[in-house]
């Protein structure tokens, strides 16, 4: 695995072919590099990528990941995952090697989510906890059904948190009909809310409909419920 020096920028850098996915030789470069130990490190961990080496770490293990499924989801769907495992996962595992994770390891860091409390003593909702294992088991499930890993510790630990959330309730008819009554002198308010209403519109759900369970303001008190739960075949922005 040969590293090079740049004597003109006093740097490192990494050049040597490798056979893409279609049996080519292709040329790979990369400079810029401090050290050639650097330079032989990434070469390394590209090469094991290539070979679909799971002696890799989790963060090397996550730049296939994403090559692989980016392409293949929504843009907002993808920068959530993104976010997820930036924040919370790779802090924790992400220098592990791919074969030594184990469900320990899992339940370790299941525990420091469920431990965790904000500035204000909130704790993680039980529906964040259940995605944020459920991002960690889908990138260790990739690795299981593509890339030859034994096993999904992260199934095998057992998941966190709940599916559903607390229940929503929604204003009946009538209980609309006396909100949009003192609203009706603030007239973009009041169209606002009527579109929310009749419309039933919440941008967002997975199923690529849009549907209203929207909380009512805190200040129309004795009203507990807000619109029916309608769907519309297409998406509306406001």
């Amino acid at each position: 695995m040969p590293a090079y020096k740049d004597n003109a920028k006093g740097t490192w850098y990494a050049a040597f072919y490798y056979e893409n996915w279609r049996g080519q030789k292709e040329k790979k470069m990369k400079r810029g590099f401090k050290t050639k130990r650097e330079a032989l490190e990434w070469e390394r961990t590209f090469q094991q990528q290539k070979a679909s080496n799971l002696d890799m770490t989790f963060a090397s293990f996550v730049e296939v990941y994403t090559k692989d499924m980016e392409v293949r989801l929504r843009r907002n769907t993808w920068l959530t995952k993104k976010h997820i495992i930036e924040t919370k996962l790779l802090p924790s595992f992400g220098g592990k090697r791919m074969n030594d994770i184990r469900p320990a390891d899992v339940i370790q860091w299941q525990n420091e989510m469920i431990g965790y409390r904000d500035e204000k003593g909130n704790p993680y909702s039980e529906t964040y906890l259940k995605t944020l294992h459920n991002q960690l088991s889908a990138i260790l499930n990739h690795a299981v059904r593509f890339y030859e890993l034994k096993s999904n510790s992260a199934a095998k630990a057992g998941n966190m948190g709940k599916r559903q959330g607390k229940e929503m309730l929604f204003w009946t008819k009538d209980e609309y009909k006396k909100f949009a009554e003192v609203m009706m002198d603030k007239p973009l308010s009041y169209y606002a809310f009527q579109m929310l209403y009749w419309c039933g519109i919440r941008l967002g759900d997975d199923d690529d409909k849009i549907r209203l369970n929207q909380r009512k303001p805190s200040k129309y008190k004795g009203l507990s419920r807000f619109g029916p739960e309608k769907t519309c075949n297409e998406s509306t922005n406001l």
